[in-house]
């Protein structure tokens, strides 16, 4: 079995044992929907969601006040698909089109959507920086990207480290690709793919221990610079 015959037999799976996040209020949405501009981002545009997993965030934006008309839903894992499409059927306010894709290799033509939005996708992907390149390529000139990822400068940085020393590799929800991300060289990827960074934002301050889920500094969060070593991180970009 190939490759990415591989990862989509794991994503499958993994998609499988999880359920549809109903209130997509992650952090990285919270993220996305702090810099969410509705008259440039969403209002009579075309938006695409890469990697939109069980499809709640994909309903959410239905849900805003003048959601966009054409919206796309994607992700590689076609039971992920499956379940999105079961919930929007009962909850999402306006159409949504899902599709199967790799986020490396999407199938639409260059410009064709005026908004990407895709969010703890890279991390996940054998390629990021294709990735990458990928979401400025099907992007509109003037056209945005907000791309959220880990960030992995700070402590749980520090952690991923020390698990990887005792013997214990780090993983996210027990995704099968967990690929150490650093905002400042996600922001350089982004520039070297032809954007113009806009913003650049994080939140999500944790303190971890051994054995013991990460404890969250709340008190960090109003230090603006220290978004460089927050957890859950965002780039605004346009073409």
């Amino acid at each position: 079995m190939s490759a990415a015959l591989n990862a989509k037999h794991d994503y499958d799976e993994w998609h499988a044992r999880h359920d549809v996040d109903r209130s997509a209020d992650s952090p990285w949405h919270r993220l996305v929907l702090a810099h969410l501009d509705r008259d440039r981002d969403l209002t009579g545009k075309r938006v695409i969601e890469v990697a939109c997993g069980r499809g709640g965030f994909a309903v959410r934006l239905t849900r805003m006040t003048m959601p966009p008309p054409w919206l796309v839903a994607a992700d590689f894992s076609s039971a992920a698909i499956v379940k999105g499409r079961l919930f929007a059927a009962g909850e999402a306010l306006g159409p949504i089109r899902w599709e199967v894709a790799d986020a490396q290799s999407l199938g639409h033509p260059d410009g064709s959507f005026d908004t990407v939005i895709s969010c703890e996708t890279i991390e996940h992907l054998p390629n990021p920086r294709a990735a990458v390149a990928e979401f400025c390529r099907v992007l509109k000139p003037g056209g945005r990207l907000l791309l959220t990822t880990p960030n992995y400068v700070g402590p749980m940085g520090l952690y991923r480290a020390y698990a990887r020393v005792i013997g214990c590799p780090y993983t996210e929800e027990g995704q099968p690709i967990n690929n150490f991300m650093l905002l400042p060289r996600l922001v350089n990827w982004v520039r070297r793919a032809g954007l113009r960074v806009v913003a650049v934002d994080g939140r999500g301050h944790y303190l971890p221990w051994p054995g013991r889920p990460p404890r969250a500094i709340p008190a960090l969060e109003k230090i603006r610079v220290l978004r460089w070593v927050a957890l859950h991180s965002l780039v605004v970009a346009e073409k």
